[in-house]
């Protein structure tokens, strides 16, 4: 059921071999060999997982492209020294995902969860990593949807520098389902029964766990609204809203991402503005 968003309604109430010795004191030394490492604030064709050189066609991030590149690190020392490239699901890509996460957050702006956005660790290919490479690239990419169990990244025009610093259109903020369950954002003072209220930071524990205790998801995520609306986090927040969470895709959970995205939601009940710092009377009990 990851990244599937999951609602739950209120309850009521060196020269060559043979060189000549002499021919090499007359040229020279040798520049030593330098090792590619990918740019930044460059864009890309395709969001890979990997950073194959054959496949590396950087690209102005105002042409139509899937990722954008806003960062490139290096491995720490404890993880620089394995014989291979760390998978996606490794703890060596892990341990740079909370690196990628705060820069990606600086470059958006906020907190790149609020958007339909998501961010991934780039390392080198095999052959990169063999021939010396210790580089890892933080890329962003707009989501196609909201909410469905697998990441797949739509066309994008312009950098993403900055997006949410000002109203986005890829903000979550007010939403509503299609007709095929998916939540679009919609202007808040229209019709909605969503409303995005910030992430819960799941515990470090198998997204599998996670799935199979939704009652823990929901009640963190009841505190995350609390403190949005503005209203007491105790035992009568169950009888002020209803709920719904997002967990990160499979993808991204392997890769590090632990933030669950929390929503408010009332089934049949109908908003028609946000209720951000509202209060108790935009969320009573009921």
């Amino acid at each position: 059921m990851s990244g599937i968003l999951i609602a739950a309604l209120l309850t009521g109430c060196g020269g060559p071999a043979g060189t000549d010795s002499d021919l090499t004191d007359d040229w020279g030394g040798l520049p030593p060999a330098q090792q590619f490492v990918p740019q930044t604030g460059v864009c890309h064709p395709l969001a890979d997982r990997v950073g194959y050189l054959t496949s590396y066609a950087p690209m102005d991030c105002g042409k139509t492209h899937k990722a954008e590149t806003l960062y490139v690190g290096q491995f720490p020392a404890e993880h620089a020294n394995r014989p291979t490239p760390p998978a996606v699901d490794s703890a060596a890509l892990r341990a740079v995902f909370p690196d990628c996460d705060a820069r990606a957050q600086e470059f958006v702006g906020a907190d790149w969860r609020g958007a339909r956005l998501t961010v991934q660790v780039v390392p080198p290919s095999p052959a990169g990593w063999a021939g010396g490479s210790r580089w890892y690239r933080c890329d962003i990419f707009v989501l196609s949807a909201i909410d469905t169990a697998r990441e797949y990244p739509a066309d994008h025009n312009g950098s993403l520098r900055g997006a949410l610093r000002q109203p986005s259109p890829l903000s979550y903020g007010c939403l509503d389902a299609d007709r095929w369950g998916s939540l679009w954002p919609r202007a808040c003072d229209q019709t909605h029964h969503f409303e995005y209220v910030g992430t819960w930071t799941a515990p470090l524990t198998s997204l599998a766990v996670l799935d199979d205790d939704p009652g823990r998801a929901h009640r963190s995520c009841r505190s995350v609204i609390a403190r949005y609306v503005g209203v007491p986090d105790d035992g009568m927040m169950r009888y002020r809203t209803g709920t719904a969470y997002r967990t990160p895709s499979e993808e991204a959970w392997a890769r590090g991402d632990r933030g669950v995205r929390c929503f408010l939601y009332f089934g049949d009940r109908v908003l028609t503005r946000s209720l951000k710092g509202g209060g108790a009377a935009a969320l009573p009990i009921r």
